[in-house]
């Protein structure tokens, strides 16, 4: 190595090798964010979001500070922001190192780039259902969890469930559907999520009301809970007592908590045909407690899309929504 009393310029840096490049590769950068390199390609190409540097007949190569203009694409898109829109934002902040606050490429007038074939579609929805599809599909569980709760602080948990968590659950599931093995770890990722959010909703302290529970159960060969989750969150917005006995609750067991726990309602959850019970829901319709003489019962509600529109069991009621659920279940116990 040359030192200055070889002739050395004193301004000059150890570089590179020869033959190397620095910063990473497209691909790496992809895997890096969660997207495909077709969407990173595409960024470039539509909105100017490409390496600040680049030599020419070299491969791209994107620096830190690319990787966080990248970034801040992903989180705004996941956000619901349309792709130009972001691109805008992101490029008014991005400056070139010959002098602060010039402007890259200026954004083009393309429509946007094709969204990454793994991502469900979602048909028209709000911008904050968009946004948690696309972070789900990332596997961006922080952002999931911040997206949801933002959305119930900003709708409320009745409005966030049937405009952006439904929406965004059933997208997933016709995904799964038609890819199977291939897609579950979104669905799976985005249903925990909301789980969490919904129970953080329904067990929020706050004095109740002094009325009867509501008793919440799944039928025996039941394993889907997100909906009585939703309305035990809608029943705590409405200040009611509710007890939740969650999936697959055999029927002797949820004959002994009725008896237990008297409640003015009870809300029993079908997924699928195959697992409505009609004569399990006959004998909830039956069973009374109290002493002789005062004796009383419940009213039932046989929801979900597991019980037939139109051919529910006699004497129950069957909601069609999560406020028409709380709406009957308020009523019943007032």
């Amino acid at each position: 190595m040359r030192d200055r009393q070889a002739g050395a310029p004193e301004h000059a840096t150890a570089g590179p090798p020869d033959g190397a490049e620095a910063g990473l590769p497209t691909g790496a950068v992809a895997r890096q964010l969660g997207v495909s390199p077709t969407t990173v390609r595409s960024w470039e190409r539509r909105y100017g979001l490409g390496p600040a540097e680049r030599a020419a007949g070299h491969h791209r190569r994107w620096s830190p500070a690319d990787i966080e203009t990248l970034a801040a694409m992903c989180a705004l898109t996941a956000r619901g922001v349309p792709p130009a829109e972001a691109a805008r934002t992101v490029l008014a902040e991005r400056t070139t190192p010959t002098g602060p606050g010039t402007p890259m490429s200026p954004v083009r007038s393309d429509p946007p780039p094709p969204v990454d074939d793994r991502a469900p579609r979602v048909g028209a929805v709000r911008p904050e259902c968009r946004g948690l599809v696309r972070a789900a599909v990332r596997l961006d569980s922080a952002e999931v969890a911040a997206l949801l709760r933002e959305t119930v602080d900003d709708l409320g948990v009745v409005e966030a469930w049937g405009d952006v968590m439904m929406p965004a659950l059933r997208a997933a599931g016709r995904k799964w559907a038609r890819s199977g093995e291939q897609y579950v770890e979104v669905e799976h990722l985005l249903s925990w999520h909301v789980s969490t959010v919904l129970r953080a909703e329904a067990v929020r302290p706050g004095a109740s009301r002094p009325v009867p529970p509501v008793l919440l159960a799944a039928m025996p060969d039941e394993q889907h809970t997100l909906p009585l989750e939703a309305v035990a969150a809608g029943l705590t917005a409405r200040r009611i007592p509710f007890r939740i006995l969650g999936a697959a609750v055999p029927p002797r067991a949820l004959l002994d908590a009725l008896e237990r726990t008297g409640p003015g309602a009870v809300m029993l959850w079908s997924q699928h045909p195959t697992t409505a019970d009609a004569h399990l829901v006959r004998r909830v319709l039956t069973t009374t407690w109290g002493p002789r003489g005062a004796r009383t019962h419940a009213r039932v509600l046989a929801a979900g899309p597991g019980w037939h529109r139109g051919d529910h069991p006699e004497g129950t009621t069957s909601p069609r929504s999560l406020p028409a659920a709380l709406d009957l279940l308020e009523r019943s116990v007032s």
